[in-house]
């Protein structure tokens, strides 16, 4: 048993050199390989950040802006400084039910509170009186007291959605059930790699799973975009 041991303490003390230099060896080089990957990773993490920011992307420039149009609470209504969701209802009552209330249920409701975020609905002037009483109507199921009401002529209602210039089309009661992300430049907003249609100019508001999907994600990406935006013109608010 001593013989065993010794045998085994002289083997080690032989070793001990050879393995002692491997260790050092191997120190140096996860060093070396820490001090050459770390620039890299931390250059490509930056880089991706830069190049992969989610930035819902930018399809019409400079749509026509309703400032002129008359409204349902008497002041204007501007494109410029908002976040706008925009809707072509047209003057079919019904079509303006159904699709505001799934609007407000899986969209609305969760952005109200954002200063800058307003829903416009752009309407015939011959439904005001009808509309007027509906928006009072669902007050107790929605918060339609928030809702933005554009009035014109058929005429400057079709110029104003000419002047997005998506594949859509109005139909003769000026009616669309697509509704469209419009920015604080006046631009329209959506998706120009889209899996399922390539690019979505506006969101069907008849359907309850592009609604809670696509435009949801949509609008959570505009409105990150602009708070990015305001945090790094204001740092001084993020100390």
């Amino acid at each position: 048993m001593y013989r065993k041991r010794r045998f085994y303490e002289t083997v080690f003390l032989f070793l001990w050199p050879v393995l002692k230099l491997d260790f050092q060896l191997m120190k140096k080089f996860l060093v070396l390989g820490i001090l050459f990957a770390l620039p890299i990773t931390a250059y490509l993490f930056f880089a991706s950040g830069k190049n992969n920011f989610a930035r819902l992307p930018v399809l019409t420039e400079n749509v026509q802006d309703i400032s002129q149009f008359s409204t349902n609470s008497g002041e204007k209504i501007r494109f410029q400084e908002h976040i706008s969701v925009v809707a072509f209802f047209g003057s079919d009552l019904e079509k303006i039910k159904g699709n505001t209330f799934n609007l407000d249920k899986k969209i609305l409701e969760k952005y109200y509170d954002f200063d800058d975020f307003q829903f416009v609905i752009i309407l015939p002037e011959e439904s005001r009186k009808e509309t007027s009483e509906f928006v009072e109507s669902f007050k107790k199921i929605t918060e339609s007291s928030k809702w933005k009401i554009a009035y014109a002529t058929p005429e400057k209602i079709s110029e104003v959605f000419k002047s997005f210039e998506t594949p859509h089309k109005l139909d003769a009661d000026t009616y669309s059930p697509y509704v469209f992300i419009v920015d604080k430049k006046g631009n329209l907003r959506g998706r120009d790699d889209d899996k399922d249609h390539e690019k979505i100019y506006g969101y069907d508001s008849r359907d309850v799973a592009e609604l809670n999907n696509k435009m949801n994600d949509d609008v959570k990406v505009i409105l990150a975009e602009y708070r990015l935006a305001l945090k790094r013109n204001n740092p001084e608010e993020n100390n």
